[in-house]
């Protein structure tokens, strides 16, 4: 197990038993709607900068608990900040609920969400008594598209002192490994010709691809084991007797930090390059997202919320040590670097089944998911009573000690 409960086992938590039994009910009282919540979103998956649907229905939810809901923040429509509490000491909750094209929530967003929510309505029932300040902050398009890094860049996120969300794994985790991550879409354009009688003429961009992707399968064998390179063609051709004049592909690298993948994506740049040069193509690479950060887990929050997670009954892997090849990526890392933040893990119960599989998304709408958004909401709802009680936590969270 994590050694995280012991950096926090020497802070002296005061009167936080009587706000903690209160958040509890809360979340019992509320558990029908929550997990309601989750199927609803789960049955329609939206997705990225397309969830209009999540964001009115956790909206409402919040907006009839006694949070002031502001829809459509940052110039993102379907974004939205919920606040209750007045205290000095802010805490942002995270809500992710964009899903997957073609396989829906099969990263579990939806248990996200509703957890989120959980934690929300806990926190903002005893916010005066804690002395804080509570922040739903609705994240739009973390699969693609950095919502996070949008409200980042754009104040959401400013005068807000830690932020927290949990997310569904198929084991528990308190400090997962997030790779850097930049996202490339990449558009080779040639000239049209008959295959057969006339492809002298034709300048074949599907081509140009061809020679990027060998480049790239032989750059792998220089790459460090935290490293990724994968990607789709998009578009790739119309008919196989007609020369290919437009071929467009999205492509993702991974690194371990951001400066590992400034170093990489620089060359992978380059075998897309070779392609162009190779075919005399004309070469635009672009992006549609901002580039995802390394993650920076907070250790106090972390020792506090493994506390509350053992004492409400989740259990971590003994001794397992972090594992780069389980790794993924999230704008949530982007905020870390900011701010004090965490995101462990939560299992639903998958098995072997991993995130971004049918079989995960059919994982996420069972009996174990609607357990683990409803204590993971909950574990979070207590680390937020203790870091409020916490004399040294709540110090160094607002910047006075």
């Amino acid at each position: 197990m994590s050694s995280y409960g012991e950096i926090f086992s020497d802070h002296t938590v005061t009167g936080a038993s009587e706000a903690k039994a209160a958040a509890q009910a809360v979340v019992d009282r509320a558990a029908p709607e929550l997990v309601a919540l989750s199927h609803r979103l789960h049955a329609h998956p939206e997705p990225g900068f397309e969830e209009e649907r999540a964001r009115d229905w956790i909206g409402e939810l919040l907006t009839a608990n006694g949070f002031a809901v502001t829809p459509g923040v940052c110039e993102l429509p379907t974004a939205f900040v919920a606040e209750r509490g007045s205290g000095p000491l802010v805490l942002g909750i995270c809500a992710e609920y964009d899903a997957l094209p073609g396989i829906g929530h099969a990263c579990g967003h939806n248990v996200i969400a509703s957890a989120a929510v959980a934690a929300g309505l806990a926190l903002g029932a005893v916010a005066d008594e804690l002395g804080i300040t509570v922040k739903v902050l609705g994240t739009p398009a973390e699969e693609n598209g950095g919502g996070k890094v949008l409200m980042l860049e754009r104040g959401a996120f400013t005068g807000v002192h830690a932020a927290m969300m949990v997310h569904p794994a198929p084991r528990e985790r308190l400090d997962p490994v997030c790779l850097a991550r930049a996202q490339l879409r990449v558009r080779y354009e040639g000239r049209a010709a008959h295959a057969s009688a006339c492809p002298e003429d034709g300048l074949n961009a599907a081509d140009a691809l061809t020679v990027a992707q060998v480049a790239l399968g032989l750059l792998r064998q220089h790459m460090t084991p935290d490293q990724r390179i994968h990607g789709i063609t998009t578009l790739g051709g119309q008919v196989p007797n007609v020369i290919p004049e437009l071929t467009e592909a999205v492509y993702y690298v991974r690194s371990a930090t951001l400066a590992d993948l400034t170093e990489l994506e620089a060359r992978v740049r380059e075998c897309f390059e070779a392609g162009a040069v190779a075919t005399r193509t004309r070469l635009t690479i672009g992006s549609d997202s901002p580039a995802y950060s390394h993650f920076r887990h907070d250790p106090g929050l972390l020792a506090a919320y493994e506390r509350n997670a053992l004492a409400i009954g989740r259990r971590f892997p003994p001794g397992e040590p972090a594992d780069d090849r389980q790794a993924g990526s999230t704008d949530m890392a982007n905020v870390s670097l900011a701010l004090p933040s965490i995101q462990p893990l939560v299992s639903i119960g998958s098995g072997t089944v991993g995130l971004h599989q049918a079989e995960f998304a059919a994982c996420a709408a069972r009996p174990e998911a609607d357990r683990a958004l409803l204590e993971g909401g909950l574990a979070m709802a207590w680390t937020g009573v203790d870091v409020a009680r916490d004399v040294v936590e709540r110090g160094r969270l607002l910047g006075t000690r």
